[in-house]
């Protein structure tokens, strides 16, 4: 195997395979890249065994093909401290060394034969088969994903559930406490859904921020396949049944609060100093158009408070949130207005995100209110 590439082109590519390399690996080839050298391409593979992330880049000046496994943090390490130049690396077949050079020197590292590295699960027969624009798969992650959880008990938390049904596609996440559903008009052939855990979702949203073109989705009841101009990406899906999440919507709020995102945002920031640590309680009193938001600390005797204008319809009330998943559910909506719809202080309130012209999507977000003690 010989051939020679651009340092930064590898670099690149290496970079983005090796976020799927566990710190962790079961087994120890899985610290290593597969390097597949054929027609002209440059194949880079790498797995934990529930993920796998195949990218390639064309190559030219090849003299040798072949494949190795080459270890991930010595060429990373190596690589990086390349300014853009050409490199020839050559790896010998025999004992399985990868000697890279330049104008001005050589390294040589250790590599290992390919043989031992997990082949990539194939789909199943019945699988099914999807095109999905880049703007509605990135929108749908960002959304969504900050909401999943860490929960050992009940894994279909942890990862975006998609629900395709024939005119729509919606990404949920919950964590009990807080829930986003994102619905975006979307022409299916079929009902189906399956759950996209954290780890490939989070390198998905990476990888398509440089997509232009459409991503071919392909899907049975075990795996995934993303199909990308440069990239491939298959993970074993989490099993399970989601949660019914439309049934723990309430539809009835008759009291609706509209305001300044930021304005909204930073208050609660502000006033979140002083709540106690343990809880983040932030307390709403919601009357006359204003919001009054209190956060005290009994222990430090400590304590905030600030009134925000805003536009209100509904009876007088008081309701307790925790003020980080406020936080986190304001700044993932991306409008300057923002209503919250409320029934009462036991129950759920639901937060959207205000737009001047009617939208291809619809986004609903919904925290879990706590207790206030009196």
């Amino acid at each position: 195997m010989k051939f020679t590439v651009s340092s930064s082109a590898l670099l690149s590519l290496l970079a983005t395979t090796g976020k799927v390399i566990s710190n962790k690996s079961s087994l120890p080839i899985l610290e290593y890249f597969l390097m597949d050298l054929k027609d002209g391409e440059l194949t880079v593979t790498t797995s934990d065994l529930e993920t796998t992330l195949i990218g390639s880049i064309k190559v030219e000046n090849i003299e040798q093909e072949g494949t190795i496994a080459a270890p991930a943090k010595l060429m990373l390490d190596s690589l990086k401290e390349f300014a853009e130049m050409p490199l020839t690396i050559e790896v010998n077949d025999t004992t399985w060394e990868i000697t890279i050079t330049w104008a001005s020197g050589h390294l040589s590292i250790p590599g290992a034969s390919a043989v031992s590295y997990p082949t990539l699960q194939a789909l199943g027969a019945e699988s099914k088969n999807i095109t999905l624009d880049v703007a509605t798969l990135v929108s749908g992650i960002n959304h969504t994903i900050f909401a999943t959880a860490d929960d050992e008990l009940r894994p279909v938390m942890n990862g975006v559930y998609f629900d395709f049904q024939p005119e729509s596609l919606t990404f949920v996440a919950t964590d009990a406490h807080k829930l986003v559903k994102y619905a975006a008009e979307q022409s299916n052939d079929f009902a189906a859904s399956f759950i996209l855990p954290k780890k490939p979702s989070n390198l998905l949203k990476n990888l398509l921020a440089k997509e232009e073109e459409p991503v071919e989705v392909t899907f049975d009841a075990k795996n995934v396949s993303f199909q990308l101009e440069n990239f491939k990406l298959v993970c074993r899906l989490i099993e399970g049944n989601y949660p019914n999440y439309n049934a723990v919507i309430p539809t009835a709020n008759p009291n609706k609060v509209l305001v300044d995102r930021v304005e909204f945002l930073n208050g609660i920031k502000r006033v979140a100093v002083c709540s106690n640590p343990t809880t983040n309680l932030i307390r709403m009193d919601i009357a006359n158009n204003q919001v009054n938001l209190t956060a005290q600390d009994i222990d430090f005797s400590v304590s905030a408070n600030e009134t925000i204008s805003c536009s209100y319809e509904g009876q007088n009330v008081t309701i307790g949130f925790k003020s980080t998943f406020l936080v986190e559910i304001l700044s993932n909506i991306d409008t300057p207005t923002v209503v919250v719809e409320l029934a009462d202080s036991t129950r759920a309130g639901v937060f959207k995100p205000v737009y001047d012209d009617k939208q291809s999507s619809e986004t609903l977000m919904l925290l879990m209110p706590m207790m206030i003690n009196a």
